[in-house]
Formats: structure tokens, sequence, C-alpha cells
């Protein structure tokens, strides 16, 4: 797990952690540490569930999108006649 540090290794580091925060602030760093990384764990997971929700919801509108398409393209055209406008009332200009 630690890779190439040995045993007297990680005794040094936890001396030198002892000397410089002292045995009334360890459980307090471990539990904060111990919080920092249930929460990252935590938005990983909500990140994946949210990217695989978003990419479910890109899949529907997609299909959404392409049936409506299909329909419009099979539907018959029809025409349709434009009757021309009265004629429209312009107002008298000053002089």
């Amino acid at each position: 797990m630690f890779g190439s540090l040995g045993f007297t290794e990680l005794i040094l580091i936890l001396v030198i952690v002892l000397i410089i925060f002292g045995a009334g602030k360890l459980p307090q760093l471990g539990e904060g540490l111990g919080k920092a990384i249930k929460g990252f764990k935590k938005s990983v997971h909500e990140a994946d569930a949210i990217e695989a929700e978003a990419q479910a919801l890109a899949a529907q509108q997609q299909a959404a999108a392409a049936a409506p398409a299909q329909a419009i393209t099979a539907a018959p055209v029809q025409s349709m006649t434009v009757d021309q406008p009265a004629a429209v009332a312009q107002p008298a200009s000053r002089a």
C-alpha cells in the first residue's frame, strides 16, 4: 500500500506527527481525514450517477426528436389558397 515505505519510516512519520500536533489533536485529525475521504467517495459515486442519468435523458430526447420527424415527413402535403387582402387605408400625410 505504501510502496517503498518500511515499518521504521512509518514509525518515524507517526512520531513527527505526534510532535507537531500533540496526542490530543490526533483523534480530531483522524476524524476530519475520515470525513474528507467519505465525502470524496460519496461525490465520486454521485457524479457517476448524475452522468449516467444525463446520458439516459439525452438518449430519450434523441429518440423523441426522431419519432415526430418521421411522422411529419410521412404526412401528406395539403395545398392552401391565400385570398387577396382588402385594401388598407393609409393615413393622410400632412403638407
